[in-house]
């Protein structure tokens, strides 16, 4: 089941306070953009969460199915790049948002038990959500939104 997110900015320049249930986090922009740098910004964030999902997810299948996975890892990035077979049609140039994720895995594992656990990394629900179709509602709140 998934919490409710609340973010509140500081009084320092970009810098938030994110609280999930009972954990609170901060996110800020780097110096180069005015921030102070107090945490991560929110592309990292948002790396982290496809990062967790895929190795916890990886986890999990690797424990139902009782495979010797001794430990996972992601390591992520992102950038912008040319979209691909655009610029080959001659359309305008479009850039897009990529994030790379490679993942290391480590333990007695079989060449099969590598790709299926590689596969469902892929398959994580952040991963989904992603790749998918997201619809976002924003509204103007009438006062401030508070914690339940």
């Amino acid at each position: 089941m998934s919490r409710n997110v609340f973010v509140k900015s500081e009084s320092q320049k970009y810098a938030q306070n994110i609280t999930i249930g009972p954990h609170v986090l901060r996110s800020d922009e780097p110096p180069e953009i005015g921030g102070n740098d107090v945490g991560p910004n929110a592309n990292e964030l948002l790396m982290a969460s496809l990062g967790a999902c895929a190795t916890i997810t990886v986890q999990m299948y690797a424990e139902r199915n009782q495979w010797p996975l001794q430990g996972v890892q992601a390591a992520l990035s992102y950038s912008r790049v040319l979209a691909e077979n655009i610029a080959e049609s001659g359309a305008k140039i479009v850039m897009v948002d990529q994030i790379e994720m490679e993942i290391s895995l480590t333990g007695d594992l079989s060449e099969e038990q590598q790709r299926r656990l590689f596969d469902v990394a892929g398959r994580c629900p952040i991963h989904r959500m992603l790749v998918s179709h997201i619809q976002i509602q924003t509204r103007l709140a009438p006062g401030p939104v508070l914690r339940p």
